[in-house]
């Protein structure tokens, strides 16, 4: 199958979170499956720096102009090619300079770009210009988020709309042959043959970010105000980006399968709820995998001591060791060391890390490894950890791969007490390098953490703990039963470890599920 990729960020190039990686690694996934398949993505500052700085082509397409309008306006926009590495999957980036040439992918700080809408409605009409333009031959495309769902919009309203259709039937009975050739350039620019047979997915990565705007921003980005309608792109008085795409892609995906069942629910539904309720049919949750290579306790470069599934006991303690004196802990094999990555937000559930942590490092002697960055409260409250408890809690709060990547490797249990997850990646991580997660029972962190009840212990299934409800005294409940078999039951520990690492994460699975799912929208055609 042909297969077009439209993503805002795209590691590891342009990174933000989670997003990035997936637009990675699934495209690469797919391409190994056997499948053709092509990336667009925005020319960010990032992305030209990120070339520089690996010294590696990145291939101006001279000749090759993109135009599409913004409001009442044409703008023009330049088209730059690469490879993704480790794979044969092409990646096309649109070059705009006003629009894409910035420190921030979205924002400047905490304050967003006013010009977002303008911004993704130019890419999303770029993406669409790049078939015609370069005479691809796409079967799907895959939108991501709201920074392309005005895609499935204008392939279904303005690429291959009726009127494109009616006008080809109408100019061959009034115009004749005379005018054949004229007839067909102008299909061309309609795209008839080229977009006609095209099938749309989107996927929502998380569904609390939709790119709403001011209802005037419909004049913007050129659509009929026909469609500012309650059942189309109308979301409480304003334009909602990732409802249009929601409303008009064929398919709608998202990361997990009990977070495809939570967003139908007032709970977690963003009073998007209504609209996916009425696409159940056509919405599909699929756990997403890691990169098993990067992440990969065996090989890793950055570990004090590589170790597997049967060297983790040897090769975890002197990890732990390694990360106790990095980050200014007592070297004590036999204390219980916590870890946390993640973006510091109240969506992470942090704020119920912060609160244990007193009773933890009092009562059961617990040292904690904190790395993140985020939200300022949250950040002064770990580091008032970290002054209060020196030779218990550390917090760092730059960006380090090498230090995620070995606090995976050196803790003895993960935290990440998530409110809501649509899939979650560290957890991934933890299980893969045998630091058992406690997560919550939500979205992604149910599909992929089973529980460590007896029975699941006894069953060799158990890989993990889970809570229940978002309070400190039902997470510090699971924390004490994780404690007390890490204390006093060795066996069923160590065999829980050998569950974690064993299990299954490749993306190799996922991409299988998703080339179904293709296939059965091209079968509809």
């Amino acid at each position: 199958m042909d297969i077009m990729f439209v993503a805002s960020e795209v590691a590891p190039y342009s990174k933000t979170g989670g997003l990035a990686d997936v637009c990675s690694a699934l495209p690469k996934a797919l391409d190994h499956l056997g499948h053709n398949v092509i990336l667009v993505t925005p020319l960010y500052k990032c992305v030209r720096e990120y070339f520089q700085r690996m010294a590696q082509p990145l291939e101006q397409l001279y000749g090759v102009t993109l135009e599409a309008p913004v409001g009442k306006l044409t703008k023009r926009a330049g088209v730059c090619r690469a490879t993704l590495p480790e794979s044969n999957v092409t990646i096309y980036f649109i070059e705009h300079d006003d629009y894409f040439n910035r420190d921030g992918l979205y924002n400047q700080g905490q304050v967003d770009y006013q010009d977002n809408c303008a911004r993704y409605s130019f890419f999303c009409r770029c993406a669409l210009e790049l078939i015609r333009r370069l005479s691809l031959h796409v079967d799907i495309i895959h939108a991501n988020d709201w920074q392309t769902g005005l895609i499935p919009v204008f392939l279904d309203t303005i690429y291959k709309s009726e009127e494109a259709s009616r006008f080809y039937e109408q100019s061959q009975v009034s115009w004749g042959e005379r005018f054949r050739p004229r007839i067909d350039r102008m299909i061309d620019e309609y795209g008839k043959s080229l977009y006609d047979h095209i099938k749309t997915v989107i996927t929502i990565h998380n569904l609390r970010h939709q790119g709403k705007f001011c209802r005037d921003a419909m004049d913007l980005v050129g659509l009929d105000w026909s469609l500012f309608t309650f059942d189309k792109l109308e979301f409480y008085g304003q334009l909602n980006l990732l409802k249009a795409g929601l409303v008009f892609s064929d398919l709608i995906t998202t990361v997990s399968p009990r977070y495809a069942e939570e967003i139908q629910t007032v709970e977690f539904g963003e009073r998007l709820q209504g609209v996916l309720q009425c696409r159940a049919s056509d919405l599909v949750g699929i756990l997403n995998g890691v990169d098993i290579d990067e992440w990969n306790p065996a090989t890793d470069p950055t570990l004090a001591a590589n170790y597997d599934v049967d060297s983790f006991k040897v090769g975890k303690a002197i990890c732990k060791a390694s990360l106790q004196k990095k980050v200014g802990l007592p070297q004590d094999p036999e204390t219980p060391l916590f870890g946390v990555v993640s973006r510091f937000d109240a969506q992470k559930g942090l704020d119920l890390v912060a609160q244990c942590a007193p009773t933890l490092i009092e009562k059961e002697r617990a040292q904690f490894v904190v790395l993140g960055s985020g939200d300022r409260t949250l950040t002064k409250r770990f580091l008032e950890l970290a002054q209060r408890y020196p030779n218990n809690f550390a917090t760092r709060t730059e960006f380090s791969v090498e230090l995620s990547h070995q606090i995976e490797a050196g803790i003895d249990i993960f935290l990440m007490p998530s409110r809501y997850e649509p899939c979650g990646l560290n957890q991934f991580y933890s299980l893969r390098y045998g630091s058992l997660p406690v997560v919550r029972d939500v979205g992604g962190l149910h599909d992929s953490v089973v529980n460590a009840s007896d029975e699941n212990i006894n069953a060799g299934v158990a890989n993990g703990f889970l809570f229940y409800w978002s309070q400190a005294e039902d997470m510090l409940s699971a924390i004490n039963w994780a404690l007390h078999c890490y204390r006093h039951r060795h066996n069923d520990w160590d065999n829980m470890i050998r569950t974690a690492m064993s299990t299954d994460l490749s993306w190799n699975r996922s991409a299988k599920r998703y080339a179904e799912l293709y296939q059965d929208l091209i079968k509809t055609r």
